[in-house]
């Protein structure tokens, strides 16, 4: 039996929960894992730096996935991100001319540009990146957006106005931030 977790589940369920989602949006699922680690963070910031690696592992093995199928069958690959919400062929164009012109320093551009991971993934294989320097790149662009997304919340949580909230009103806020984030998202990306 694991360790119980306040809200009722476990930390390993926490953490394996992160890994899924990692994995689940470097490929074809479309919200982010910061909604996850933030959520986790409202009350458990040290779990949620954790939660941050075990995202990470998760986004690495399904950005090895889509690499694979991107160099395997770009075409399908290419059909299949422009089934995905707020991915359109434009934008994965737009990260091969990226890839072109700035080289892997382009996985960087992503989370500015509200590109998905999961496009860099099969236009570095379709552009011949290798997957060793793919992945290992991949560490830190991700990872850094992860650990970011967590310290903000646990900063937040720390102002005196914010500080006194109840778990309830925390987790009300929260909800709505992902809402007008996601709402503003698709509004400007499309569904």
């Amino acid at each position: 039996m694991g360790v119980r977790v306040r809200e009722g589940g476990t930390v390993e369920g926490s953490l394996l929960l992160a890994f899924a989602w990692g994995l689940a949006e470097a490929t074809l699922f479309f919200i982010i894992p910061d909604v996850l680690l933030t959520w986790l963070a409202l009350t458990r910031p040290r779990l949620a730096f954790k939660a941050c690696g075990l995202a990470l592992a998760g986004a690495l093995a399904g950005g090895a996935l889509m690499y694979a199928w991107g160099g395997a069958d770009p075409s399908t690959a290419r059909a299949a991100l422009d089934a995905v919400p707020a991915v359109s062929a434009a934008a994965v164009d737009e990260v091969g001319v990226e890839l072109r012109q700035h080289g892997l320093g382009a996985l960087f551009l992503g989370p500015l540009t509200g590109k998905p991971y999961k496009i860099y993934a099969v236009q570095a294989a379709a552009g011949g990146v290798g997957l060793l320097p793919f992945l290992l790149l991949s560490v830190p662009a991700r990872g850094l957006r992860f650990a970011f997304a967590v310290a903000a919340v646990a900063g937040l949580l720390r102002l005196p106005r914010v500080r006194h909230l109840t778990v309830a009103w925390r987790r009300g806020l929260h909800v709505a931030w992902w809402l007008a984030v996601y709402a503003a998202y698709f509004s400007l990306k499309g569904w």
